[in-house]
């Protein structure tokens, strides 16, 4: 076999030719923003209209120039989706199919860690995707950067560890144990116990507040400020155990499911839930929310999985299925597990109408408690009884990274610098509230609640006393005789006893044409005839 190799002389490229290209492209990418069709303005007559048209559809055409501009190139990935050929089922693909078809770094996330002797696990990433906290119910907890694949730290607290989450950065993380919850830094050392909190089931942090949040066995919600130590808010939620409960990342209220099948969320300036609902029939088991913090996933007992509108409290979708799990990741994409089954759904169109995407069967008696996406890459982590496993899920992380946000190769210095922005960015408790675009709004005028018949009373004395006290002007020819006087301050009197009298008056009349029953009226008093 012979191989005949020619020299290819590379060919100079004409700047023109790339500008044009350059455009199209552009072009391409505005189409996306712009709002439709232009209005036909030849065809109006009024001309002032014609103008202040013109003027919104120049300012249209920048601001799509504008986004399509920052997407070339300040977005230079694009994410993707697995596809099917013809009436192939994507949920059909295994893992295996995709491992072999994708480049050597991703194929290295793709791996099982086996740990028998501690699960099940529970895993918890850092905001960039960077680190990940894993915490074994027999007390194994672990801290890996998933970047190079290295335990930063292993430690065995020896005794039962419920929940773990991340705080402000991986330095720090707070493991709810068996009597207390603990804070600890990067490298294991034990630097707080939060007695106050007792035997904790579930732990949540929020990020842009500083507090750790958490519920205990007896159903107690507290909120903790880990700036100060101070604790901000203890409130007993009085229905029940639960350990089902997430932060809504758009606004910072918490979730709680309960045991009844109802849903309560809540702040920590407030002694009652904000929103109490009714989301099934049975226990609910797992509760999510969407990126956007518009969408929330729910499952109960009764093999159903919800998915609701938060800003109208409606159910959109119901799937059929058991769920002990439930996570979405930053694309939308939603994950359930039950037993040692994972499941993907989708909304691949974008009406919010989830369809199965993926699916994936852990080692058979293997039972997931826990799954997580990680942020800004492909990767679903899955923490069960034997250890942890990861599987790529392509599409569901976002392929472009802001680094004021979230950036997973954040050096030392960068940290530090974000820390002291964050902190000086805190927001207090009291912006935590279901619709936080009201914050910097004007209040709306209150209507003005109706007088009581004491107060209605009070004020007509005052007005005759006023009345009274009117000092009169003495006149010559007789007319500031006493009985003149007399006269005018009692004119005076009716005159300030008059507007009282007619919204009286109207009451009455208002009450009297208020027509009764027909098997009432015969109660009614008759009016005496002349």
């Amino acid at each position: 076999m012979v191989v005949k190799v020619e020299k290819i002389t590379p060919k100079k490229s004409n700047p023109a030719t790339t500008d044009e290209v350059i455009s199209e492209e552009m072009d391409m990418i505005k189409k996306k923003y712009l709002r439709g069709e232009g209005a036909d303005l030849k065809a109006l007559k009024d001309k002032k209209l014609q103008g202040q048209l013109a003027v919104k559809e120049d300012l249209y055409g920048k601001s799509a120039a504008a986004a399509a501009k920052a997407e070339k190139w300040l977005m230079p990935s694009e994410g993707g989706y697995l596809e099917g050929d013809g009436i192939e089922k994507t949920w059909r693909i295994k893992q295996d199919a995709i491992a072999s078809e994708v480049d050597i770094l991703s194929s290295r996330k793709q791996f099982d860690i086996v740990l028998p002797d501690f699960g099940p696990y529970t895993l918890e990433f850092t905001p960039s995707g960077r680190y990940m906290a894993a915490a074994g119910r027999k007390g194994h907890i672990a801290i890996v950067d998933m970047q190079n694949m290295n335990a930063i730290k292993e430690l065995q607290v020896r005794e039962t560890v419920r929940d773990v989450v991340f705080l402000h950065n991986e330095q720090f993380f707070a493991a709810a144990q068996k009597k207390y919850p603990y804070i600890y830094s990067r490298d294991g050392t034990e630097l707080h116990c939060l007695k106050e909190h007792g035997a904790v089931l579930k732990l949540q942090f929020l990020r842009n507040h500083f507090l750790l949040a958490s519920i205990n066995k007896f159903g107690q919600l507290r909120y903790q400020d880990v700036t100060t130590g101070q604790m901000v808010s203890n409130l007993r939620t009085g229905l029940g155990r639960t350990d089902v409960m997430q932060v809504n990342p758009f606004n910072g209220v918490l979730a709680v499911g309960h045991s009844g099948g109802t849903l309560s969320m809540w702040k920590p300036t407030s002694a009652a839930p904000l929103v109490k609902m009714l989301c099934h029939p049975g226990p609910v088991t797992a509760l999510a929310f969407h990126p956007n913090g518009h969408l929330m996933a729910t499952a109960g007992m009764e093999r159903k999985i919800k998915i609701w509108d938060l800003r109208k409290f409606e159910v959109l979708q119901t799937l059929p299925g058991h769920c002990k799990a439930l996570d979405f990741s930053q694309k939308g994409l939603l994950a359930t597990a039950t037993g040692s089954f994972v499941q993907v759904f989708g909304d691949l169109s974008g009406s919010q109408n989830y369809s199965r995407y993926m699916t994936h069967s852990v080692a058979k008696g293997y039972q997931v408690k826990k799954v997580a996406f990680r942020p800004y890459e492909d990767v679903l982590g899955i923490g069960h009884s034997m250890g942890w496993s990861s599987i790529l899920i392509p599409g569901s992380g976002e392929p472009n990274f802001d680094s004021w946000v979230a950036n997973p190769f954040e050096t030392s210095k960068q940290r530090r610098e974000k820390e002291v922005h964050s902190l000086l960015d805190k927001l207090p408790p009291e912006t935590i509230m279901l619709d936080p675009t009201k914050i910097g709004s004007v209040r709306p005028t209150r209507k003005k609640e109706k007088p009581t018949k004491e107060e209605i009373e009070a004020e007509m004395e005052a007005a005759i006393e006023a009345a009274k006290n009117i000092p009169m002007k003495k006149k010559t020819k007789g007319r500031s005789k006493p009985s003149k006087i007399a006269k005018k301050k009692q004119e005076a009197v009716e005159k300030a006893k008059k507007p009282f009298l007619e919204q009286h008056m109207k009451k009455r009349k208002l009450t009297d044409e208020t027509q009764l029953p027909k098997s009432l009226e015969r109660f009614v008093r008759k009016k005496a005839v002349a």
